[in-house]
């Protein structure tokens, strides 16, 4: 099986989906959209022009069986080549963006793919195009426990205080740096709250293991992937309750999951108390990569089979106008 899988920017998810997709037989070539991409600098729209050529030429030069669009941006660009079928993945940022257009165009493209994946039940809810919910998984090779010295050895961090880690820029508005001040400022421990941002993902599982516990103050999530993977490696989070946290932390031990602000600070101060781990790794079903991979290659072997039994298939191939990918409703 060849698949174009089309993103804007791979992310080490990303990437580790396709190593796993490829460790099962399937040939991926990523295309990524032209031009260099950083929070503050985003592409332009030159950029997305000369993309859409890109994926033809792409296509003309190889027999892919499907194209696979990873974000939303990118739909509408997979949808325009009309020769083959359409998987989406919606990453949340696109699905339940701020932006309002961004919400559409992520909606159509669920609407006229021919098979749409979310990874998040709180994606699933805001989605009212058919779907499969697939999460995305983890590498637990990497993130893994580390002994809590050693890890601190690593990332330079010379103290003996428990350590609350804010695994994000904190001048992202949304991910609430204010709040996460105040909580610690106001737990009645001796706790100390560091951030982490602008590294390499292969240094964050240090980060997490050097801490004694993660702290989530989002106001909105999709995800996030960061919880996840301080599952992974038995660290203890306290987060609000946003995004798919609260079903990714049911039925994990040391692990608090709230909006009240009393309640994430007594969360603060027992796992502080308690000084002991999570037990994440050992609970969490699908944790790693091989679930996300087997279902990722059934949605891509349903899709085909009904393309070649001439079965239902996406908006798009009951209507021929509507197969340039242009939808004039949004």
């Amino acid at each position: 099986m060849k698949v174009l899988q089309l993103v804007t920017s791979p992310r080490p998810f990303f990437d580790q989906q396709v190593d796993v997709l490829e460790d099962r037989g399937v040939d991926c070539t990523v295309l990524a959209v032209p031009g260099a991409y950083d929070g503050d600098s985003p592409r332009s729209p030159m950029d997305y022009v000369r993309y859409y050529p890109e994926i033809l030429n792409t296509v003309r030069e190889t027999e892919y069986d499907l194209v696979h669009a990873n974000y939303g941006l990118v739909v509408p660009f997979a949808l325009a080549q009309p020769t083959r079928p359409v998987v989406t993945t919606l990453w949340g940022t696109d699905l339940m963006s701020d932006i309002g257009w961004l919400r559409s165009l992520s909606r159509f493209g669920a609407r006229r793919s021919d098979a749409t994946v979310v990874p998040s039940p709180a994606m699933s809810q805001q989605l009212e195009a058919d779907h499969e919910l697939i999460p995305f998984g983890v590498d637990t090779d990497l993130f893994r426990p580390i002994p809590q010295d050693e890890a601190r050895e690593r990332v330079g961090w010379e103290t003996d205080r428990p350590v609350a880690l804010f695994p994000y820029d904190q001048t992202r508005a949304v991910k609430d740096f204010s709040r996460a001040t105040r909580l610690v400022d106001r737990a009645e421990t001796d706790l100390e709250l560091r951030t982490v941002s602008g590294v390499g993902h292969a240094e964050i599982p240090y980060y997490m293991n050097a801490s004694d516990v993660l702290l989530v103050t989002s106001r909105r999530e999709s995800g996030p992937m960061v919880v996840k993977e301080a599952a992974a490696c038995t660290l203890p989070v306290v987060s609000t309750d946003v995004g798919f946290v609260r079903e990714t932390l049911a039925g994990v031990d040391n692990c608090v999951v709230s909006d009240s602000d009393s309640i994430l600070i007594d969360g603060l101060e027992r796992i502080v108390a308690d000084g002991g781990r999570a037990n994440g790794r050992d609970v969490i079903d699908g944790l790693g990569f091989e679930a996300m991979g087997d279902r990722l290659l059934e949605v891509y072997q349903t899709v085909l089979d009904r393309r070649a039994g001439g079965g239902e298939q996406s908006d798009r191939d009951h209507n021929p106008e509507q197969q340039t990918g242009v939808d004039h409703g949004i």
